[in-house]
């Protein structure tokens, strides 16, 4: 067991903040070099605020929808309009910044590229990666912490064929840290699936459920060879830090009974 609270299984190490700049690209070593960051905005009303598990869900389905439309993918040789910088970003740590708007600021970023994904109340949008110095301006300006939701009923019980992407019981995270973790277990799942099963999970539009284990699961779900997230440790909880585990029917069968 690591000191984090988690198995050595799969393994991504993440960031989910665009305050961190320690890893600016030195301008001699040229554009291959920059790092890339993956940009989420969900829309959060004075009046009307999503639900914190709806959020998560939203977010996790939104990096899904992108990394499955063919404007992010190679298709018979020719590339999508954002496939290389899709391209760019995942071969470097799939970092995700989530930040909040509402009003004239969620207007002006629905008007960017990108593509907005809803839940029960939630709205999350979700845009092509973008250097990490190189932010659209109306991205820019938004909010990036202290992005909070609470939870107005305990959410139901997930349903069979339905994936889970498990938080650790044992760390807190604001609603803004959770929804990119989340992301990023949604994404190792994906790496993970045979592609019919992913074109399965993309028909059905990704089902799926975000929902806290309990100690004694989280023991077990780390172990059993399921996708993990580790975190880098750059805001809210330490480094290596495992938070999510990708739980998805297809995969419960290709690695150790759970």
């Amino acid at each position: 067991m690591h000191p984090s609270g988690c198995w050595q299984t799969v393994r991504v190490t993440s960031s989910d903040t665009a305050s961190d700049t320690a890893n600016a690209v030195p301008e001699e070593l040229g554009e291959a070099a920059r790092e890339f960051v993956l940009p989420l905005v969900v829309r959060i009303e004075k009046d009307a605020p999503p639900d914190r598990t709806d959020a998560l869900e939203t977010a996790a389905r939104a990096v899904l929808t992108l990394l499955s439309d063919e404007r992010a993918r190679t298709v018979g040789g020719t590339d999508g309009e954002w496939a290389r910088a899709v391209r760019d970003w995942q071969d470097s740590r799939i970092r995700k910044v989530v930040r909040r708007a509402r009003g004239k600021e969620w207007r002006k970023a629905a008007a960017l590229p990108g593509i907005t994904v809803t839940g029960d109340r939630a709205e999350v949008r979700v845009f092509p990666p973008v250097p990490l110095d190189g932010w659209p301006k109306e991205l820019a300006r938004l909010q990036v912490s202290g992005t909070e939701l609470d939870e107005l009923a305990p959410p139901a019980a997930p349903g069979a064929r339905a994936a889970v992407m498990w938080l650790n019981p044992g760390l807190e995270m604001s609603a803004g840290k959770a929804m990119a973790q989340v992301g990023h277990g949604a994404q190792l799942t994906w790496w993970m699936l045979p592609d019919e099963e992913r074109e399965v999970w993309r028909k059905s539009g990704f089902p799926l459920a975000v929902r806290t284990a309990g100690a004694e699961r989280w023991a077990e779900l780390t172990a059993s060879g399921l996708p993990v997230v580790h975190d880098a440790g750059y805001t809210e909880i330490a480094p290596g830090s495992c938070t999510v585990v990708g739980d998805h029917p297809a995969l419960r069968g290709r690695v150790s009974d759970l």
